[in-house]
């Protein structure tokens, strides 16, 4: 089994259910009583790029949905 397929049947688990927790979120929505949900979307994808090692996320205010951005510059060459 190659190395990364292996990680994934470990974490399988908690990948799924990570993504359950995502997918609870009513999010999607152009109704103003689901802004403070959209903003709570937006705070779970910042915890997880930067659980995932990417170091400059930034979670941008608009004057809608905020926009969340996150770059990761430490790939050699």
């Amino acid at each position: 089994m190659i190395k990364y397929e292996k990680y994934l049947q470990t974490h399988q688990s908690r990948f799924v259910n990570e993504l359950l927790d995502f997918l609870r979120i009513p999010s999607v929505s152009a109704l103003s009583e689901h802004a403070a949900d959209i903003h709570r979307t937006a705070n779970w994808v910042v915890k997880r790029m930067k659980a995932a090692g990417i170091v400059d996320v930034y979670c941008l205010t608009t004057g809608g949905a905020p926009v969340v951005y996150g770059e990761w510059l430490h790939a050699p060459g």
